[in-house]
């Protein structure tokens, strides 16, 4: 056969075959493809064919090689038999994997056939069983309503549904089978129908063969099937019993919200909504509804209404009573109280071995400080620091009120002073024992005998004077009577035997409270009883949070404080009051909802004593206005307790015809909302240790509002008791010329800390005063002791050059400190 020849065979037997193909494309396109298949070509050898030689030609040694095709030498028609064989093979060895599959799968389907009858023929049983029982029960019924004259015997159930009844009870017996026949046919239906469904939606576990097969579909789980049983079963013996209602006492105060109300019923919100759409009221899930509403709601569901107080969320509170096996031993809680400058922080520093005085403007405390000391034989105590001015009657007040024991501070030169009476007070009031520390002794002028009879008079009788109050010679300067004063400590905590419960919900007080720049509302806490952690969620007053970190007084992170341990607590929501209580809740909506209801009643009692209620309060209320002329300020301090002892001092001073009135009194920096309400009022701004910030600053030069700046109370006191007697001569001006940026600090031989700076604002001199700013809080006050530009002194120097700059008497500078430079000038005023 020619090439020809050949080539018109393959193309008639297996050439091409062409079709067409349908493509779609995205959009809806679609496109009609011509294809072509291609059928194998198989060479099958011929007889006859030549042998090729050697054992490898065994199989072929028939072929012809007139009937080979052209060109096809002996090894290739070899290798081409040896590959049909493998193909072959392959062929048989996957039609027995397929039969053995399908073997598989055959044993698969009768298994599942298997179970379905073996449930179908439980199903049955139950349904007979279940059946059985209601024809008995029928029966059962039937036998009571029959008269007692008629005979009571009853025929068998059988005869029920099987045979008829011949005695006079047929005709209303036949009812009663029809109706029991209806029932099986019915449940008959129901079974096939159910036997029907199963198979085709469950059939088994579904295998790898039945999703390669495509059978089985969407499967139904398990517990679908169970509980499809359990209805059928209960059903089957009776009908489903109802589930009896739960009857819930629900609490409700004056006002709830829908969803809450809900939540107490344990029933769906939508229900409780659809419900108030019955009666009429149009509202959603998230709005609040009264008391009363809510009864009519809670008496639809049937429960019971418990109307509460909104008092009663304090209820939840932690107030357990501490068992004695619980307590454990706490450190006492020691308050160092006095008159002004009579050394109470120089003995304390003392104690603890630091310099707590440098860090004061003016060298007087201004805030309470809460330190912890171990002393040298391993007994710890807390210490409270209190003010002695006159203005912080407050502080000491509270410093007593957490208190275990009192040191009475009086100077050995200076005897009993007006402070030192008010302490002697508060520590009566707060029924602790007292310690007299008379410091100063290494004075000439000391007279600590003087100390003791002066104390005689305010009823304080010491041990040397056959008294029971313990008193110590100190002083703090030379170290000497100090393990004295800390042995009477210690005997007088022995005495009281104070114990504490570690493991209860943490319960403190706030000692001092702050806003902080960079970390926000900053409280300073002294646990009194249980263990305080990070993470607790806590209320406080009006306010409330989450403890997001504790800093011991040694400025260190701790995980938690126990009893009689002073800790700043990050985490609130707001600044707190001074002297507020801290406790620990459960969860956050507990503190939030018990924070609104003290913010709304103070709000309200605030309200109450602003109005004038009575026809005498509104008549003297006018009198009042006029003819006392006030002078209204606005105040802005670095903590709170800073600004209430000068919200006090404030309010003592006036007489009949003047008085300060304080529109404001709040704790940071001074901002452009304080700035707008001393313009409306025409009222000055008094910052103590705290600065205006830049959009305050420029609201102030726009609108002509003045802007104090104080760092000690004195100032402050004596500057407004001057304005509002009009005893001021002159007023104090300052005018701000110049800011710098500290960008390094050197220390340089002979001369200290060198702050190198970077003027920022306006200029630098010599001859101005300096305050050094670190987040807008003041932390020295004076003057320069060098200024140096390169290695030469300066007077002064421009806005965006480099300088160097020291402060007299004063080193802790640091990177990243702003430093305010002023210049002071007396301007004539007088008082409107």
């Amino acid at each position: 056969m020619d090439d020809t020849d050949g080539k018109k065979t393959l193309g008639l037997r297996g050439g091409p075959r062409s079709g067409q193909v349908k493509q779609s494309f995205s959009h809806g396109r679609t496109k009609n493809v011509v294809v072509e298949t291609k059928r194998k070509r198989v060479v099958v050898p011929k007889p006859g064919t030549a042998k090729s030689g050697g054992a490898a030609t065994a199989g072929v040694s028939g072929s012809d090689p007139a009937k080979r095709p052209a060109g096809i030498s002996d090894a290739e028609m070899e290798r081409r038999l040896k590959a049909l064989q493998a193909a072959k093979a392959r062929e048989v060895e996957e039609a027995a994997q397929r039969a053995a599959d399908e073997r598989q799968r055959e044993e698969d389907r009768q298994r599942r056939r298997e179970e379905a009858e073996a449930k179908e023929r439980e199903q049955r049983e139950i349904e007979e069983a279940a059946r059985r029982k209601a024809e008995e029960e029928d029966e059962r019924r039937r036998a009571e309503a029959e008269p007692a004259s008629k005979p009571a015997a009853a025929p068998p159930p059988a005869a029920v549904t099987a045979t008829p009844m011949a005695d006079a009870d047929k005709g209303a017996a036949k009812p009663v089978a029809r109706k029991v026949d209806r029932e099986r046919e019915r449940s008959d239906e129901r079974t096939a129908r159910a036997k029907v469904k199963d198979d085709a939606r469950r059939g088994g576990k579904l295998t790898l063969n039945q999703a390669l097969d495509g059978e089985g579909g969407r499967q139904r789980s398990l517990a679908a099937m169970k509980r499809k049983q359990e209805r059928l079963r209960q059903k089957a013996m009776g009908g489903a019993e109802s589930r009896e209602k739960v009857v819930r006492y629900v609490q409700v105060p004056e006002t709830i919200v829908v969803s809450e109300l809900a939540n107490r019923m344990a029933e769906r919100a939508a229900d409780v909504v659809k419900a108030l759409m019955k009666m009429g009221m149009m509202v959603t899930q998230n709005q609040p509804i009264d008391a009363d509403t809510a009864e009519l709601i809670v008496e639809e569901f049937g429960h019971r209404m418990q109307r509460v107080s909104d008092a009663d969320v304090e209820d939840v509170i932690d107030s357990v009573e501490d068992k004695p096996e619980d307590l454990t031993t706490r450190p006492p809680v020691v308050t160092i109280m006095g008159h002004v400058d009579h050394g109470k922080t120089s003995l304390l520093d003392a104690i603890r071995d630091a310099k707590v005085v440098a860090g004061e403007a003016g060298g007087i405390t201004q805030h309470i400080g809460a330190y912890q000391v171990t002393t040298d034989s391993g007994s710890t105590l807390t210490f409270l620091d209190t003010p002695g001015h006159a203005a912080f009657t407050s502080m000491r007040a509270r410093g007593a009120q957490v208190t275990d024991i009192v040191v009475l501070v009086v100077a050995a030169d200076d005897a009993v002073m007006p402070q030192t009476i008010e302490a002697i007070n508060h520590a009566k009031a707060a029924k602790v024992p007292m310690i007299v520390a008379i410091n100063k002794i290494d004075k000439p002028a000391a007279d600590p005998q003087k100390v003791r009879t002066d104390l005689l008079m305010h009823e304080v009788v010491v041990e040397k004077m056959s008294g029971e109050v313990q008193d110590v010679e100190v002083s703090a300067k030379t170290g000497e009577g100090l393990d004295e004063l800390l042995e009477a400590i210690a005997l007088q905590s022995e005495i009281l035997e104070l114990k504490a419960n570690t493991t209860r919900a943490a319960l403190g007080a706030v000692i001092e409270a702050k806003l902080d720049v960079g970390r926000g509302p900053v409280a300073t806490v002294l646990v009194q009883n249980g263990t305080l952690k990070q993470g607790d969620i806590f209320v406080v007053g009006e306010q409330w949070g989450k403890v997001r970190a504790l800093i011991n007084d040694k400025g260190e992170r701790v995980e938690s404080a126990g009893p009689s341990v002073p800790v700043e607590v990050l985490g609130l929501n707001g600044t707190p009051e001074a002297g507020d209580v801290l406790n620990v809740v459960e969860t956050e909506a507990q503190a939030r909802e018990i924070a609104e209801y003290r913010h709304a009643k103070s709000k309200e009692k605030r309200a109450a004593a602003g109005a004038a209620t009575t026809l005498e309060q509104l008549m003297a209320k006018a009198k009042e206005d006029a003819t006392v002329a006030e002078l209204p300020i606005v105040v802005k301090a670095d903590v709170q307790g800073s600004a209430e002892a000068i919200v006090q001092a404030m309010e003592k001073i006036g007489n009949e015809e003047v008085r300060v009135r304080i529109l404001h009194a709040g704790v940071g920096a001074i901002t452009e909302t304080d700035v707008g309400l001393a313009e409306a009022s025409g009222a000055p701004v008094f910052g103590f240790n705290v600065r205006a910030n830049a959009p305050a600053r420029n609201a102030a030069n726009q609108k002509g509002v003045e802007i104090r700046y104080y760092s000690v109370i004195y100032d402050l006191v004596d500057d407004v008791k001057k304005a509002a007697s009009g005893l001021l001569s002159a007023e104090i001006r300052e005018t701000f010329i110049g800011y710098a940026q500290i960008k390094e600090v050197f220390k340089v031989s002979g001369v200290g800390k060198v702050a190198g700076c970077l003027v920022t604002e306006g200029v630098a001199r010599r001859s101005a005063g300096v305050r050094l700013l670190r987040d807008n809080v003041v932390i020295h006050e004076g003057t320069l002791k060098t200024l140096k530009r390169f290695k030469d002194e300066v007077s002064e120097v421009q806005s965006g050059q480099e300088c160097g700059m020291a402060f007299e008497n004063y080193d802790d500078v640091r990177q990243g400190d702003v430093i305010e430079i002023f210049e002071r000038q007396e301007v004539e005023r007088t008082l409107a």
